[in-house]
């Protein structure tokens, strides 16, 4: 309340009542033109959507963006267009169906979320890019979440929005084309800070593909029956952790990327290779399993990464290293029961270990007198005799003959027959500890 001022020419005072009254109305004035410099706001209100063709545009296009629009069982007909910020939500049995034509939803506008829903039936022509779900550049922000995808060409396509999040869906690709000639699961072009998670893919071509994109992030999802699981051309500064691969053509295949990293993966049984580094540099690679692969790893002019604290298992060759890659740190991992450890194509001499420590051999038989974990002898993977086995495969038999013991004695003896190639200076008497083991692959499996 203003304080009373006092009228020399009267004595009569204001009454307080008055000036309360005026002070309300001040305010209401100024509520009121405050409002009326803002646009018109409109309340968020959910609409209940029923079955049918056509139902399902005709209520995006009548609500108002921030609507939610709740979707009764059964099934939504023809391909929709969300051209507004919206939540469009049901459960399995709300079936959205795209007829065979073009992309079953296409999302033109920031912040929509599509959640719980079947998706199924987009068109079938590659080269036209037909989606179960296809996000344009104006589609920041979609959230993609717990959706059930089938019988589509391409599942999720982000074509060039920002910060999408693509979660908890499962993804069944295609299997009546050629491998080549199918759709993705999840596919990214130029869509920078997107997240793929806690997915599962099967079958298609490849489970995560992305090309020309930055700041990704490929966390906890589980693929199979794939090309390849993730496939990376031309995508910076990403991760990729938590997912497991199981018999696809090759797992994690890094192509023409900087400063990714690649860790806590798990292979087993992708028929080709686990691992592929194809012109990828400055990388972090550490914490992955593979088991069971013809290459747990196959490394192709890639430079200065850290490999360390991984484990190639089974294989037929633990790790191939060839065309010139440089100045990668190796360390600190384990080659277990691999029938060729390393397959080095060059005649450099390289030394994988750092600060004294090296890789664990399981077949390297050097003792470690002092008991510091280290053994006591050099080894070195890659001789003659390795060399003779790769050109010749039928060799292998002769590996307990006499000959092949001395031409190995000899290489011991003599450093200068060896022809180059991998050193371990320090190598470890015990693997390194394995974070990812067969029971977590099972845990996944059941999920």
């Amino acid at each position: 309340m203003f304080p009373k001022q006092h009228n020399k020419s009267s004595s009569v005072s204001p009454s307080p009542k008055h000036g309360l009254a005026d002070e309300l109305l001040l305010c209401f004035l100024f509520l009121f033109v405050l409002l009326l410099s803002f646009p018109t706001i409109s309340l968020a209100k959910q609409w209940s959507v029923t079955p049918g063709n056509g139902t399902l545009q005709t209520a995006i296009d009548s609500a108002q963006s921030g609507d939610t629009l709740l979707l009764a069982s059964g099934t939504y007909s023809g391909s929709i267009d969300v051209h507004q910020s919206l939540s469009i939500q049901g459960t399995q049995s709300s079936i959205i169906d795209g007829e065979n034509s073009s992309h079953v939803i296409k999302i033109t506008a920031p912040d929509v979320l599509i959640k719980g829903l079947s998706i199924q039936h987009s068109g079938t022509v590659l080269e036209d890019e037909d989606s179960g779900v296809f996000i344009t550049d104006k589609g920041d922000r979609t959230r993609i979440e717990a959706n059930f995808f089938e019988f589509n060409q391409i599942g999720v396509y982000l074509k060039g929005p920002d910060d999408v999040v693509v979660s908890n869906n499962t993804i069944i690709g295609s299997q009546f084309h050629r491998v080549n000639d199918r759709g993705n699961g999840v596919y990214l072009w130029n869509t920078p800070g997107s997240i793929i998670k806690d997915n599962v893919i099967r079958y298609g071509r490849d489970g995560i593909f992305v090309n020309g994109s930055r700041n990704n992030i490929f966390s906890g999802n589980h693929m199979s029956n794939l090309r390849f699981a993730i496939h990376y051309m031309y995508a910076n500064d990403s991760e990729v952790s938590n997912n497991i691969s199981v018999n696809n053509h090759v797992g994690f295949a890094l192509m023409f990327s900087d400063r990714i990293t690649a860790k806590n993966n798990y292979s087993s049984g992708d028929e080709k290779r686990g691992l592929f580094f194809n012109f990828a540099n400055y990388s972090v690679i550490e914490g992955n399993r593979v088991v069971g692969a013809e290459k747990c790893v196959f490394i192709y002019n890639a430079n200065f990464n850290q490999i360390s604290n991984n484990s190639f298992e089974e294989c037929q060759i633990g790790i191939h290293f060839t065309a010139g890659s440089d100045k990668n740190e190796i360390y600190d991992n384990s080659f277990i029961n691999n029938r060729s450890q390393v397959k080095y194509v060059g005649t450099r001499y390289i030394e994988w270990s750092k600060d004294g420590r090296g890789n664990y051999w399981s077949d390297n038989t050097a003792f470690d007198i002092d008991d510091n974990g280290i053994a006591d002898q050099v080894y070195k993977p890659n001789d003659l005799v390795d060399q003779l086995v790769w050109r010749h495969p039928l060799a292998k038999l002769l590996l307990n003959s006499p000959s092949v013991q001395v031409l190995k004695w000899a290489q011991s003896e003599f450093p200068g027959l060896h022809p180059g190639g991998v050193t371990d200076s320090a190598p470890l008497m015990m693997p390194a500890s394995r974070s990812l083991t067969k029971d977590t692959l099972v845990s996944s499996l059941d999920k």
